[in-house]
Order: C-alpha cells, then structure tokens, then sequence
C-alpha cells in the first residue's frame, strides 16, 4: 500500500484521502424538534419541509420526536440529535454539554411569552393571579415558562402554583376548561390554535422578547453539511410552497443565527427559574 501511494502523484493522493473524508460522513441525520404541539402536528408540519431539503441536499433526515419537553431537553444534552429546532435557553445551556451550534431562525417576529385568561374571567392584570393555577407546558419552556414566572415574581411580586401540562396546546386547553386560572404560551403557538380557542382566551402579559427558536446543529457535523442544509432552508424559503411550510413552524422570515443572538439571555437571571429534570 505504501509503495503505491508513494508512486501516485501528490494531487492524487490528496482528492483520494478528501473522498474518503467525505464517503465517512454519514449521508443520513435525526432531527430533534421541541414537541410545542402534539407529535402528529409536528410531524405534519416538519415532515414536508425535511423532504424539500432531502431533494436539494441529497441526505437523508429521520424526524425523531420526544412526547414531552424535558424528555426532549435530556436527549439535547446528550447531543442525541444530529439537527434540531429548540427553545433559546435550551441552545444556552447546551453550550456546557452537546455545544450545538445555531444556523438559522425566523427574522421577523421574536419570541414573546403570553399570560391567557378565558375571555370570560374575571381577571384582567398579573397581580391578580397570586396563589392562582397557572398552567405551563413545562418548566424550561422559555417564553411560556421561564422568563413568564420569572417577571411574574420579580415584576408583580406574585406567587403562583405552577401546572405543568406537557405542551402549548393543553396549556390553552386547560385554561378554557376552566382548569387553570391562567396559562403560560407564546404568541407563535397562540396564533396556531384554532380561531374558536383564540376568540376565547384573551391575553394579560406578554413578556419582554428575545430571539426566537434556532434550527442548529451539532458541532461534529461538517461545516460543509451544515451549509448545505442551511442553504437549502434558505432557498426553500424563496418559493411560494416553501414559505407556507415553514410559517406553520412558525418561520415567517428565515434567516442566519449566531450564537450572540442569544447571550442576552444570560443576563435574565433565568437560571434562578431553570429546572433539573
């Protein structure tokens, strides 16, 4: 072996060791999404959106999905997902385990938690919900949970007892049942739920907005395989089909991230609301 390689030009043995490089890249990824909706939703709403990046990328990507956020959160730390579209604090705190690195998020409208009530309640101001159910979808949800509780104790002085309901849509659903006095969303998942349910909540608080989802990766994977997919995103973007697509994520306008994006969330004090599950 060695004495052919020493017969092969220098150019040669250089394409031939990039080729093999490449050929060991895994041609197939999993992709994480942070089950904000019911499984079949997500599925629904991803699945079409994998199959335009598969056409332009030639990879291959198997949507794996978690039934709760924290189950999610736990198969973040491990890195367990190739790609993955996740809360901000989430992409914070993985920087001290799985360090996935953000590509793209929507541009348009950023990430801002919501407080509803029934349109028929009664209360119509945060202060108004101390020792009151509130229901979130799970502790670490960082919009409808974290930064919520957090300005309801450090902005209202209120003390609330916490539901956790696994996701966004039974967050609303509790609170029309009459379940919860309140609930904890964000007013992406809000906008996505049937007109009957949003003509029937209304909202008291919307917390201070910080940048929304990113779509990221793990480091382990190529810088070249990351361009390519984020590439396709963005062109996916440009087409009529590939806008509905990615609105129903919601990704209004598609773009880069970095991780500066999200540093402001340090400075929050969040960590005080983060829970170890």
């Amino acid at each position: 072996m060695n004495a052919i390689l020493k017969a092969l030009p220098t150019t040669l043995i250089f394409a031939w060791l990039l080729g093999s490089a490449a050929a060991a890249e895994p041609r197939s990824f999993t992709v994480g999404v942070v089950p904000q909706f019911e499984v079949n939703t997500l599925h629904a709403v991803w699945r079409p959106i994998l199959d335009l990046v598969e056409q332009q990328t030639g990879y291959k990507f198997r949507l794996r999905g978690a039934t709760t956020i924290p189950a999610f959160e736990r198969e973040l730390r491990k890195g367990a997902f190739d790609f993955a579209y996740m809360n901000p604090y989430d992409l914070v705190m993985t920087q001290q385990s799985a360090a996935y690195v953000p590509m793209v998020r929507d541009q348009e409208q950023p990430l801002a938690g919501v407080l509803v009530v029934r349109k028929d309640s009664a209360i119509t101001r945060p202060e108004e919900l101390d020792g009151r159910v509130i229901a979130f979808p799970a502790p670490n949800a960082l919009g409808a949970s974290m930064q919520m509780r957090q300005e309801l104790t450090d902005d209202f002085r209120v003390t609330v007892k916490p539901r956790y309901v696994q996701t966004h849509d039974s967050v609303y659903l509790n609170v029309l049942l009459g379940e919860s006095d309140a609930g904890g969303g964000v007013r992406k998942t809000l906008d996505q739920q049937p007109p009957q349910y949003r003509e029937s909540l209304r909202v008291i608080h919307t917390t201070r907005p910080v940048a929304p989802h990113p779509f990221c990766a793990l480091p382990a994977i190529s810088t070249e395989v990351r361009e390519a997919v984020a590439g396709a995103l963005l062109r996916i973007a440009e087409t009529d089909e590939g806008k509905q697509l990615l609105a129903r994520v919601p990704i209004n306008r598609i773009g880069r991230a970095t991780l500066n994006d999200y540093r402001p969330l340090l400075d929050m004090g969040l960590d005080r609301f983060f829970v170890e599950q």
